[in-house]
């Protein structure tokens, strides 16, 4: 793997902050969509970001005395109000309820008939990026 890069995992663990807090601070326009950067692995598709660029932000938002929405207004240069953008879920009604899952959140989601499986993350995901 790219020296420069870091895993979410190792970001998550070295900022000791976890995947709501990241993905929160996302929406909020905190760390730029641009920033996360998906790569294919043997075991799915993990997470990776530049080292020069999400280190000193992670710190910036860590040391922040203000409110993470005054940080994010000036980070953005904006003026008004920072509304967290809305976030795709995965909802799945079964005979226990309702149950919501963020799209960024998971790794994957398969459909399964017998010996037949089918991964269904990449195709919700194109449907967003179709949409857009």
């Amino acid at each position: 793997m790219d020296d420069n890069l870091i895993s979410k995992k190792e970001l998550l663990e070295m900022f000791g902050i976890s995947y709501g807090a990241l993905y929160r601070w996302k929406r909020m326009g905190l760390i730029p969509e641009d920033w996360f950067i998906r790569r294919s692995t043997s075991t799915g598709q993990e997470t990776y970001f530049r080292r020069e660029q999400i280190i000193p932000r992670m710190e910036l938002i860590q040391e922040r005395k203000a409110s993470l929405e005054e940080l994010a207004r000036e980070l953005n240069h904006r003026d008004e109000p920072v509304s967290p953008a809305p976030m795709p879920v995965l909802l799945i009604q079964d005979a226990y309820g309702l149950h919501r899952y963020p799209l960024e959140e998971l790794d994957s989601v398969r459909l399964v008939l017998g010996e037949l499986q089918t991964e269904l993350l990449e195709n919700l995901k194109g449907v967003l990026q179709h949409d857009k």
